[in-house]
């Protein structure tokens, strides 16, 4: 039986990586007549909340390795070769020969080994396994790992204790599942709503949910680099399926309208994937009186449309 993470293992990572990581701020904006709250994510070291679950499953390690492994899109691969920097340990890091050129820049300035393998996400993640095993060091799996989900979950954490009953419903973008799953975990005990928001042509989550396992789906999005999974696993679904109220859909154009209208109306940069949950109240996808909205992350070499 799959044991699934609590909101006592958020508050947990909260204070094991809260000397590695940035406390975001939550500023209140008003916005294409809606009044939202934004969760600065993008603003944590390497650019995104990743940061958060990578140092948690590193200081979790016992005994500590000497090198650990990951596969990634950019993102997850930047928080493993921050919190590996932070704690003496070596990384190496398989990106897809996709991989956009600034998140191929900051691997290799970070100090990681960068290994370029296949063209999707599931090619990087069986050659870094191999890597690992290799190695005989840990594979830090970006979303299906209790600890990473625990710090992802530190997110929606700082957001019930800045805002506190100010809100009532959390937009979380999804990938894989990983940043949704820690947030379902840390808002459990709370009476806030908690909903994914997915590009419609990476509908990972939302296959899962509809079809009670985990499905592949295709990828076919702009937001790829970062909301790329084609799979989420059976321990990101079993926590959506008991603690995350729904998942939506929204276009590529609603995705990009969202990104731009942060720009010209806050001055605030995202990457595609990080605009997703403002795209979904713009669409009218999700109702909500006082929404607070994810900026996940700010990894990519931004132009506005």
């Amino acid at each position: 039986m799959t044991v699934l993470p609590r909101p006592v293992d958020v508050d947990l990572a909260a204070e094991r990586i809260a000397p590695h990581i940035r406390r975001t701020p939550t500023w209140r904006v008003h916005i294409a007549g809606f009044s939202v709250w934004l969760k600065l994510e993008h603003l944590q070291v390497t650019g995104s909340f990743k940061a958060r679950g990578a140092t948690n499953a590193l200081l979790s390690l016992a005994p500590r390795p000497a090198a650990v492994v990951a596969a990634s899109g950019g993102n997850h691969g930047l928080a493993v070769a921050h919190a590996a920097a932070a704690t003496g340990i070596d990384a190496t890091i398989v990106v897809p020969e996709a991989v956009p050129d600034e998140k191929a820049r900051r691997l290799a300035a970070s100090g990681a080994s960068v290994v370029r393998h296949g063209d999707q996400y599931a090619q990087a993640e069986a050659q870094a396994r191999h890597i690992a095993a290799a190695m005989r060091a840990p594979f830090i799996h970006p979303y299906a790992d209790p600890a990473v989900i625990a710090g992802q979950g530190t997110v929606a954490r700082e957001v019930l204790r800045d805002v506190k009953a100010q809100f009532d419903v959390l937009l979380v973008a999804v990938g894989g599942g990983g940043l949704i799953s820690g947030c379902a975990t840390a808002c459990r005990d709370s009476s806030t709503r908690v909903v994914g928001v997915e590009p419609e042509g990476i509908p990972t989550l939302r296959a899962a949910l509809d079809a009670r396992q985990p499905v592949e789906v295709d990828v076919r999005s702009i937001t790829a680099s970062a909301l790329g999974a084609r799979v989420t696993a059976p321990l990101n679904l079993a926590i959506a399926q008991e603690a995350v109220d729904d998942v939506v859909l929204v276009s590529d154009d609603d995705i990009v309208r969202a990104r731009d209208l942060l720009w010209s109306s806050c001055r605030l940069a995202v990457e595609p994937g990080s605009a997703a949950g403002l795209a979904a109240l713009l669409a009218g996808a999700v109702e909500a009186e006082a929404p607070c909205v994810v900026l996940c992350g700010a990894n990519t070499t931004w132009t506005p449309s």
